[in-house]
């Protein structure tokens, strides 16, 4: 029995040696293994320094597209392919559309229905809008990009619109008239259907429309190449796709200098040459882009105030994705889905914010958030961190109420002027180091530095982020979580193909349907920006950003009802 013993402890001794030389075999061979085997492989030291690919890996020879060669499991390939079906666009039935033949605002109009009847606050009011080509012909398809909002412009009052494509050449709006009074309607023409394709395609065909470029320096010798999430060709690149999140990002090659010795990123420029000349017809600023549509008749209503024992609730709304989730009165911007406190005094502010970190992540429209703090509220100075102006990483501080404001824009893609490498950070990496509480604040805004690219490459963006936000409200249930929308901009000929409110408003649909059931609240920029009447601004002026703010400390330090 004792040999038994013994032999039996000798052969586990023996599968333990085995065991450990078949784990490090194995390690040895994962770190020789070469880029197509791993993608995204990105060694990394333990104080996060990146070696050169040209040392650990072998370089790449092959084009990658991130966004094509992406794992799923199937619920993320499930909803993936759920939300790329929830934004499928109306094609016309044939192929190519001459220019005479696609839509005209100036032909196409819009009736109110039943305009001369009565109405009253809370009541639905519907407008039809019929579609019709350079010819004065009806159209017999859908696939128009429209906005419309009703206002009042003696009461600064506004709200947007539900839109209804009938696919035949009309579309529906509805109105939930909010306030009493003169209300007015307005109908524009985003693009035309033919538009649409044409955008459809260069997002598709054409992601490297937007370039970027790095900077790679060695004492005084210095090279600049491409960048992009998928680089054409053969050429050998450099692999800097982010090991925790396995975001793509490929730089090419420098021809003397080693992948290590990137020292920034930057915009490259913009692609030219893009339409032909029949394509190019569809995108022009006084016939095409934000045109208005006229009314055949009326383009307003007079409503009734409701009756006052029920005054009180008329404006809210039981459903949190009621359209619209708000409107303006007096310039301010009043809530269907949560009480908002106007914030006009600075102590204000800084009674709600004391004792708080508020994190803001994303691009320059919610970099504007903390410009307004910063300049608005005097104790809060921002403390000098030395970074590139319009760029960040800012901060600012108060340190009579404890205060910590911060930025930092989000990973690239990021059409930004220089950004240091070593400030190309991930938002789901940097919600991963928060310990968050009570008394943390965040807030997040990703959007228009996607819209040249592939829907997917987006989609995997707010995957990484909703899953660290998911962790963080596990571990700490109290951190406040704020998701800044989209907002309408400026459109020419040249913006269009790059920012178009549609590619805005296709990544918006995402965003809200990929965060919807998680506890974040939403800013809803998107109608803040649209229902108003100043002219639509990439970087909105600062009555709406102030709205944007009081909206956002409402959530913070919410009413007591």
């Amino acid at each position: 029995m004792w040999r038994d013993s013994f032999r039996l402890q000798i052969f586990c001794l023996l599968m333990a040696v085995l065991a450990i030389v078949v784990l490090v075999h194995n390690f040895f061979q994962l770190e020789h293994l070469d880029d197509d085997t791993v993608p995204g492989s990105n060694w990394i030291t333990e104080n996060n320094v990146q070696h050169s690919l040209s040392q650990t890996t072998k370089t790449t020879r092959k084009p990658y597209c991130g966004y094509k060669q992406q794992i799923l499991s199937k619920r993320e390939q499930a909803e993936q392919e759920f939300l790329l079906a929830a934004i499928q666009w109306p094609k016309p039935s044939d192929g190519k559309i001459a220019f005479a033949q696609s839509t005209d605002p100036a032909h196409s109009d819009f009736v109110i229905v039943k305009a001369s009847g009565f109405f009253k606050v809370g009541d639905q009011l519907e407008v039809l809008v019929r579609m019709k080509d350079f010819q004065g012909k009806p159209k017999e398809y859908g696939g128009d990009y429209l906005q419309a909002r009703i206002h009042s412009p003696l009461l600064k009052a506004g709200a947007t619109g539900r839109i209804v494509d009938c696919h035949n050449g009309l579309y529906k709006v509805f109105f939930t008239l909010l306030w009493p009074g003169e209300v007015q309607v307005s109908v524009s023409l985003v693009h035309p259907s033919e538009a649409i394709q044409v955008l459809l395609r260069l997002r598709e065909e054409r992601p490297d429309r937007v370039y970027f470029k790095s900077s790679f320096k060695s004492g005084r010798y210095s090279e600049t190449t491409e960048c992009n999430v998928c680089l054409p060709g053969d050429l050998p690149v450099c692999n800097f796709t982010d090991l925790y999140t396995g975001e793509p990002w490929f730089c090419y090659k420098p021809r003397k200098l080693p992948c290590a010795s990137r020292i920034s990123h930057a915009k490259g420029g913009y692609q030219k040459g893009l339409l032909t000349q029949e394509e190019s017809l569809f995108f022009q600023s006084d016939v095409n882009i934000k045109r208005p549509i006229l009314s055949s008749g009326p383009d307003s209503v007079i409503v009734k105030p409701k009756a006052f024992t029920d005054s009180s609730s008329m404006d809210r709304a039981e459903d949190p994705t009621a359209s619209p989730s708000g409107y303006y009165y007096e310039d301010q911007w009043r809530s269907r889905t949560h009480w908002i406190h106007h914030f006009n005094k600075s102590e204000d502010i800084t009674k709600c914010l004391q004792g708080k970190v508020i994190h803001l992540f994303g691009d320059s429209t919610i970099r504007q958030w903390f410009e307004y703090l910063t300049a608005f509220v005097p104790d809060l100075v921002e403390f000098n961190l030395g970074s590139p102006k319009n760029v960040g990483p800012f901060m600012s501080v108060d340190l009579k109420h404890n205060i910590l404001l911060k930025f930092r824009c989000h990973g690239p893609p990021i059409r930004f002027s220089t950004v240091f490498s070593s400030e190309l950070r991930y938002i789901a990496n940097e919600l991963n180091g928060i310990v968050g509480g009570r008394n943390t604040v965040i807030a997040i805004t990703v959007w228009s530095h996607f819209s040249t690219f592939p829907v997917e490459v987006y989609i995997r963006r707010l995957r990484n982020i909703r899953r660290s936000i998911i962790q963080l409200l596990d571990r700490s249930p109290k951190t406040l979580i704020i998701i800044r929308t989209a907002n309408v901009q400026e459109l020419g000929p040249e913006v269009s193909l790059f920012n178009s409110d549609w590619y805005s408003f296709q990544l918006d649909s995402v965003m809200r349907k990929m965060f919807s059931g998680i506890a974040v609240h939403f800013v809803d920029a998107w109608e803040m920006s649209l229902a108003h009447y100043l002219p639509h601004n990439l970087h909105p002026k600062e009555v709406i950003v102030k709205n944007q703010i009081d909206a956002f400390l409402s959530h913070v330090c919410p009413l007591q009802t």
